[in-house]
């Protein structure tokens, strides 16, 4: 099928994406959380009253408007509203500190900022530091938000989906400073549907959204995907495992998207309580954010007798790329093909496509690929090329079946003696030890070479040294391979997603050298 025919009867904004189910099935769940549930029908009428609520609290089209937040009904019904005013929704987690929250408030030049309190400690503590006032909006309660911003300039209202800014997501990449990615309706509507597609999802599907929506991942691949599909939403702020083992047994979930830690994690719990995960509904694993070893996704598959689905994407692209199929389940842990109606290239250091089996960076081009980064046309100008091909800072390899594996950031390559060190392949081995829950591996400069080093995570009571982690690494990996430094943390950093902070643990490695 031609990304034409895909893109055929999409409609331009988000919140149209739901007009069929609104119709047909008004009286069908379509979002709740601890405090709220909605039907496609009153979710319809709630965005509706929020967005006149937000015109009267001075939202513009083309204005940003900052929700701190966790994931709740709430937060999707202002996000749909949002698209009837044709502002630009700016999701940031509340986990976040003040001063990282200022920084995107200074960049994006908001004209608001909410706080979405009520099921969040997190947004309530950002809203009393902030001086925040209670708004009340139809079905969704009360919402705190700060003063209005007179100077804020709206940007330009386009007409096409394909134009138009829906959400501006910030992300710190791999250099610590965030960037604005503009993603545009036809991005998060492309990808929701992509979902829809791929998974077979339909009205009797109900997922379990624990990613956070501040997230690219969580706001168009669970939300979009299945608010588009017709199928309901189980709203979770935080990840528990005992919720999360509860809901697959009672509350009828189908479809459960997480990252790598959080399935180690469910899975550690289960064994840790003696509590069997029972879900007899789910049908769809699926992992992503990051790599998962074949040892977790082994252990899954064994446990609960359910696929553990990959893909790989990034913010910059909605965030898909590649997914693997349904009806032809990997054994691997590849990411999958290319979904339809995108090209993929991988290239070398000169630009140069290389072979199925060789390492290049990753380049893609499509109805996926964002706008550009807000405010930043020099680093909008390094990412995309002027045909629309963008470079993801990623290595991957391709097999003749044109399945993905991403070996590592381009930027985390590590050189040791002239030899490539790839670090997924080093965690990989790592993680299949059976008491490692997860690792990290980076590099660390030295004098004329780098050298590698691991970031680990036990399971309880594990009695593992980094002594003898290594010798049974030297079974496994080749010499320049093993780690010249293994060190044991009781956590290992993450972001609000469960997404492993490697720019902290390079920052760690490269002091205890200097230690």
């Amino acid at each position: 099928m031609s990304t034409q025919d895909l893109l055929q009867g999409l409609p331009e904004r988000l919140h149209e994406t739901i007009t069929e189910w609104v119709s047909k099935q008004p009286d069908a769940l379509a979002v709740e959380d601890d405090l709220t549930a909605l039907s496609y029908g009153q979710f319809d009428a709630a965005t509706i009253a929020a967005a006149q609520k937000l015109t009267e609290l001075g939202v513009r089209a083309g204005d940003r408007v900052i929700f701190v937040a966790e994931n709740c009904v709430a937060l999707a019904v202002l996000f749909f509203a949002m698209s009837r005013l044709d502002a630009w929704a700016c999701v940031v987690n509340a986990r976040l500190s003040a001063a990282e929250i200022e920084a995107i408030r200074a960049h994006s030049d908001a004209r608001r900022v909410f706080y979405l309190h009520r099921l969040s400690p997190a947004a309530a503590a950002h809203a009393d530091a902030a001086g925040a006032v209670q708004v009340d909006f139809e079905a969704i309660g009360a919402v705190r938000t700060g003063p209005r911003n007179t100077t804020c300039t709206p940007e330009p209202v386009e007409a096409a989906g394909a134009d138009q800014v829906a959400a501006l997501i910030y992300t710190s990449g791999t250099t610590g400073k965030p960037k604005g990615v503009m993603l545009t309706h036809r991005n998060l509507i492309f990808v929701g549907d992509t979902y829809r597609r791929n998974r077979m999802q339909t009205p009797a599907d109900k997922a379990y959204a624990i990613l956070p929506m501040s997230h690219v991942y969580g706001l168009s691949s669970v939300l979009i995907g299945m608010l588009v599909s017709g199928g309901a939403l189980l709203l979770e702020c935080r990840f528990d495992p005992a919720r999360v083992a509860d809901a697959w047994a009672r509350r009828g979930i189908t479809v459960m998207h997480g990252v790598s830690a959080m399935y180690a994690k469910l899975l550690e719990w289960s064994r840790q309580t003696g509590t069997p995960l029972h879900a007899p509904h789910l049908r769809i694993a699926q992992g992503g954010g990051g790599p998962l070893s074949q040892s977790l996704k082994d252990d899954f598959e064994q446990t609960t007798g359910v696929v553990l689905h990959l893909g790989y994407g990034m913010t910059e692209t909605s965030p898909t790329v590649a997914q693997t199929r349904l009806d032809k389940p990997s054994r691997d842990v590849s990411s999958g093909q290319p979904i339809p109606g995108i090209e993929l290239r991988r290239v070398d250091s000169d630009g140069n496509d290389v072979g199925p089996d060789a390492v290049g960076e990753v380049l893609v081009r499509g109805p996926n690929v964002m706008k550009g980064y807000y405010r930043d046309p020099e680093q909008t100008a390094l990412a995309l090329s002027a045909d629309g091909w963008l470079r993801t800072g990623d290595l991957g390899r391709q097999d003749a079946e044109g399945n993905l594996t991403i070996v590592g950031r381009a930027k985390e390559l590590i050189i040791r003696s002239g030899f490539n060190v790839y670090p997924v392949e080093v965690e990989s081995a790592i993680n299949a030890h059976p008491e490692v829950l997860q690792s990290a591996v980076v590099g660390r400069e030295v004098t004329d070479n780098e050298e590698v080093v691991a970031f680990l995570e036990t399971r309880e009571n594990a009695t593992l040294t980094p002594e003898t982690l290594e010798t049974w690494l030297r079974e496994r990996l080749s010499p320049y391979k093993i780690p010249s430094e293994i060190v044991i943390l009781e956590h290992l950093p993450a972001a609000a997603t469960g997404k492993i902070l490697k720019t902290e643990l390079k920052r760690m490695a490269a002091a205890r050298r200097h230690a």
